[in-house]
Formats: structure tokens, C-alpha cells, sequence
């Protein structure tokens, strides 16, 4: 399916987009190559196929125990710090 640059304008302006004669040319053909991916699914035969919400639909998500597994580096983590004052990065001031 092609569409006309009539109709690609009022796409553009609707998706509020700024588009010029050259680019609005390279849009109507990218949705024109979309709407025909669209065409060729829509030849595929699905009757008595049920639509799928998800890929798993009865598996419940995995969940883990809420507990800290990596806690207590604090010199650790301040070792990278550029600049510290005791337990705590330092920054330059950036309000005045």
C-alpha cells in the first residue's frame, strides 16, 4: 500500500513532527513499506487460533527473599570517591 504525501503530511502533523519535501518523500516511503508488512500478516491464517496475552500466561513470576547480600562496604565504595569528608562523598557547592 502507497500513500500520498497528502496523507503523510497530516501523519507528520498529527504525530506533530517537522518534516520538509525531502524527508516527507523518505517517510511515505517507510510507512508505505510498513503498511505492506501489515498486508502480508494480515494474509496469515489464524482462525481458531486464540489470541496470546503473554508468552507464559499460567507461570507465576520468580521471586527471591528481600535480603541484603552485599551490604557493609562502605570503604569500599568511598574508595572511589574523588573527595570525601568522613563517611560521605563531598561535591562541589552548586547553589549559591
Amino acid at each position: 500500500m502507497s500513500l500520498d504525501l497528502a496523507t503523510t503530511r497530516r501523519i507528520a502533523k498529527l504525530a506533530r513532527i517537522g518534516l520538509n519535501d525531502q524527508e516527507t518523500e523518505a517517510v511515505r516511503a517507510q510507512l508505505g513499506g510498513i503498511l505492506g508488512w501489515i498486508e502480508i500478516l494480515n494474509e496469515v491464517d489464524v482462525e481458531g487460533i486464540p489470541p496470546m496475552i503473554g508468552t507464559s500466561m499460567n507461570t507465576a513470576l520468580a521471586q527471591r527473599p528481600d535480603v541484603v547480600t552485599d551490604g557493609n562496604c562502605q570503604e569500599k565504595v568511598l574508595s572511589n570517591a574523588p573527595d570525601r569528608a568522613g563517611p560521605f562523598f563531598t561535591v562541589p557547592k552548586v547553589v549559591e
